[in-house]
């Protein structure tokens, strides 16, 4: 890859200053609301590195995730297309799911790759890996690499899911051959303690099926066995990825890079690192965006340090609306007022606002304005054309199907190119809502609800009985849009 750099002139001697070819880090936080930072209202957490990428670029009020749950946004950001159109991107994956997005599909790190940069993704993968049923005890592929990463430390699943362990360029870190790594999501393999026959093992109460094997005190969603030497310990699973992100970028100080750095904070379990006990108003989910925001300083420190903050992107954002519990019965514990979707209505899992209107900053000190507040409506699902368009690359036939390439919006604070938007429940075949301008449909029962969210951002007021007509005209438009 450096030599493939080189004979492109894309490595400079020292740091890289070419504005036609800034470092873009993507920062994609876990069930973060928008209430949830102190830049978007929040009065019970503070979030200070946060609120420095809102003072040094641009706050969006009208970003979107491209669904309401973890892996269907995932698979749209990287793919630009909605992740209701193929299934195995649709819905929420096991620790056991085969890779998402196939080998030869377009993906935004590919395009990276291609105009010169060097690929990291670090944190939550949650797009499945290896074919068939996953194993873990070899080398691992399809995964990260065949998306476009050079390099990769993953989070197979989520927090909540076995197996316990990290992923890094394709092998288990810290794997032990001796002690074999089985998983199972339909039965209890091996005689590790469960959340259902051992509650008093537990740290944390869980709910929700979260009654599987028990890895430091707290059960999973699953069953696993082996792999003791390799577990994370989640109270230092934030210091891990961060560190290896950090890694990253100072290795890479010398020519273009691009770091998708998936936090595992706020989603379930929320345990954070001991030094961030207390420090918020909020309980543990309080200290768990504390700990996120120390995680979001790092990577801005380590880019101060290196010279490199004035031409690198970066994107903060929440890969769906935020929930109260999902999980664990001590997350709702102490919120103390804190409302983690501030005034929207609904939550994680609901094409509401508060499903999918998420937080969003983006700050490029060497372009984007400084403190603007935009109303543009944006969503992830851009960024692949967006970037591509921003670096003059040529997306090809089939790239970015659902993209806009939105690139003065969202890094100019321009005016959005985009102008409908559909919203996806999560799950293929699931139900879908679509935003026209500031109007918003919704599926209720067998009919509608229309909002207007600009007028009407709690979604109190539904305009369906007073606008049949724009009703029928959206529901028609709906279904040209997605097909369906």
């Amino acid at each position: 890859m450096l030599v493939l750099s080189v004979a492109l002139g894309l490595v400079t001697s020292q740091v890289n200053h070419d504005l036609s070819r800034p470092n873009i880090i993507f920062i994609l936080a876990d069930d973060i609301g928008y209430g949830d930072l102190s830049c978007y209202g929040a009065t019970k957490v503070k979030t200070p590195h946060l609120d420095e990428l809102a003072a040094t670029g641009v706050k969006f009020t009208d970003a979107h995730s491209a669904a309401t749950v973890c892996t269907p946004t995932r698979y749209a950001l990287m793919t630009g297309e909605y992740s209701f159109r193929r299934k195995p991107g649709a819905g929420i994956l096991s620790g056991e799911a085969p890779l998402s997005i196939h080998s030869d599909q377009p993906t935004w790190p590919k395009m990276m790759q291609s105009m010169g940069y060097r690929t990291a993704v670090v944190g939550k993968w949650h797009l499945g890996l290896g074919t068939g049923k996953t194993d873990y005890n070899s080398t691992i592929a399809p995964g990260p690499r065949e998306v476009g990463f050079d390099e990769s430390f993953i989070i197979p699943a989520t927090g909540d899911r076995v197996p316990c362990v990290f992923v890094e360029n394709g092998k288990v870190a810290g794997y032990d051959p001796s002690d074999p790594i089985q998983v199972s999501y339909q039965e209890k393999i091996g005689n590790e303690p469960t959340g259902k026959e051992n509650p008093e093992l537990l740290k944390l109460k869980p709910v929700q099926g979260h009654l599987g094997t028990i890895v430091n005190g707290v059960s999973r969603i699953g069953f696993m066995t082996g792999g003791k030497a390799a577990r994370w310990v989640d109270e230092d699973i934030a210091d891990r990825i961060t560190s290896k992100a950090v890694g990253f970028i100072r290795q890479n100080r010398s020519h273009p890079f691009f770091l998708y750095f998936a936090l595992h904070d706020v989603h379930a379990p929320q345990l954070p690192n001991k030094r961030f006990w207390g420090k918020s108003q909020c309980g543990l989910r309080g200290d768990t965006i504390s700990e996120l925001d120390w995680s979001v300083g790092e990577i801005l420190k380590t880019l101060e340090s290196m010279g490199l903050r004035k031409n690198t992107i970066v994107v903060f954002s929440s890969d769906n609306g935020a929930v109260d519990q999902d999980g664990y019965a001590d997350e709702r514990e102490n919120l103390n007022g804190h409302a983690v979707n501030g005034v929207l209505r609904g939550a994680k899992y609901s094409l509401y606002e508060g499903g999918h209107r998420v937080p969003m900053l983006i700050s490029w000190p060497a372009k984007t304005p400084k403190g603007r507040i935009s109303d543009a409506l944006v969503t992830q699902s851009d960024f692949f054309a967006s970037t591509a368009k921003l670096l003059g690359a040529n997306l090809g036939v089939g790239a970015s199907p659902d993209g806009v390439a939105n690139e003065g919006a969202l890094f100019d604070g321009a005016a959005s190119k985009r102008k409908n938007l559909v919203h996806h429940l999560g799950g293929f075949g699931s139900a879908l809502a679509y935003r026209e301008g500031n109007y918003v449909l919704v599926p209720k029962g067998k009919g509608w609800e229309l909002f207007d969210v600009a007028k009407d951002l709690e979604q109190k007021v539904d305009l369906a009985a007073k606008m049949p007509e724009k009703v029928s005209d959206m529901v028609k438009k709906l279904a040209v849009v997605s097909g369906r």
